[in-house]
C-alpha cells in the first residue's frame, strides 16, 4: 500500500524544462556551441551530466565556465519571474491527493530557481517537504536525492512511490529502491522507460495509478 509520493518539479509540477534548456542554449551559444535540444536530452535529462564539457572540449578554462554558468543562472532566473506556468490538471490532481499521503518534492533545481518558480504557483500548500539540490550529495540519475526524501518521509521504501519525466529521474527512483510513475513531457517523450512501473499519458492519471490494486 502506498503511503508518500515522491515529486519531481521541472516537468513533473511546473513547465519549466524548456526555459533551463533555451537559457543555456543561448549561453553556450554565446560561446560558440550549439546546444541542440538532441544534446540537451542527451546530457541534462537522460545522463545528468550537462553540458559544460562541450565547452571545456574547445579549451574554455575553469573559469569561463563557471562565467557562463552563472550567466545562465542568472538568466534562467529572470526568466522564472515572469511566471512559470502549471502543468496542465496537476492542481486538480494535488487537490485530490491532498491529506492523503505524504508528500514531498525532490529536485535537481537550486533552491533560489525553485523558490522563484513557486513563489506564485500556490503549490507548495500540497506539500510535506521539498528537497532541492544541496540537500542530499549526489543529484539525479544518482539515487541520493530519493534516499534522502525516503528517509525524510518516514515511510519505508516499498511504500513511497515517485512520479518523474526523464530517464535520469527514473533512474534515481529505481536504483534507490522505489517504484516510479513517468508522465513523459514534450522533451522526454522519446525516453527509455522499461524500468517504470508505469507511463501515464498525463499527471491526471496518477491519482489512480497510486490507487490500483498492481502498484
Amino acid at each position: 500500500m502506498i503511503e508518500a509520493i515522491l515529486w519531481d518539479n521541472d516537468g513533473v509540477l511546473v513547465d519549466t524544462e524548456r526555459l533551463y534548456f533555451q537559457a543555456t542554449q543561448q549561453v553556450m551559444a554565446s560561446a560558440g556551441v550549439e546546444l541542440t535540444e538532441a544534446l540537451y536530452i542527451e546530457h541534462f535529462l537522460v545522463d545528468g551530466r550537462g553540458a559544460w564539457h562541450l565547452l571545456e572540449e574547445r579549451g574554455a578554462t575553469a573559469a569561463e565556465v563557471g562565467r557562463l554558468r552563472d550567466e545562465r543562472n542568472e538568466l534562467y532566473g529572470r526568466w522564472l519571474q515572469q511566471g512559470a506556468r502549471l502543468i496542465p490538471g496537476i492542481t486538480e490532481t494535488l487537490e485530490e491527493l491532498n491529506g492523503k499521503y505524504v508528500m514531498g518534492i525532490v529536485t535537481s533545481s537550486r533552491r533560489d530557481h525553485f523558490d522563484l518558480i513557486h513563489a506564485n504557483t500556490g503549490l507548495l500548500r500540497y506539500f510535506d517537504f521539498v528537497l532541492a539540490s544541496g540537500d542530499y550529495p549526489r543529484g539525479k540519475p544518482h539515487p541520493d536525492p530519493y534516499l534522502a526524501a525516503v528517509r525524510r518521509s518516514g515511510v519505508a521504501a516499498d511504500a513511497c512511490v515517485a512520479i518523474e519525466d526523464s530517464e535520469r529521474g527514473l533512474m534515481a527512483a529505481t536504483c534507490a529502491g522505489l517504484r516510479c510513475l513517468v508522465v513523459p513531457t514534450g522533451l522526454t517523450r522519446g525516453g527509455r522507460f522499461e524500468r517504470a512501473h508505469r507511463v501515464l499519458e498525463s499527471v491526471r492519471e496518477i491519482p489512480e495509478a497510486v490507487r490500483s490494486a498492481d502498484l
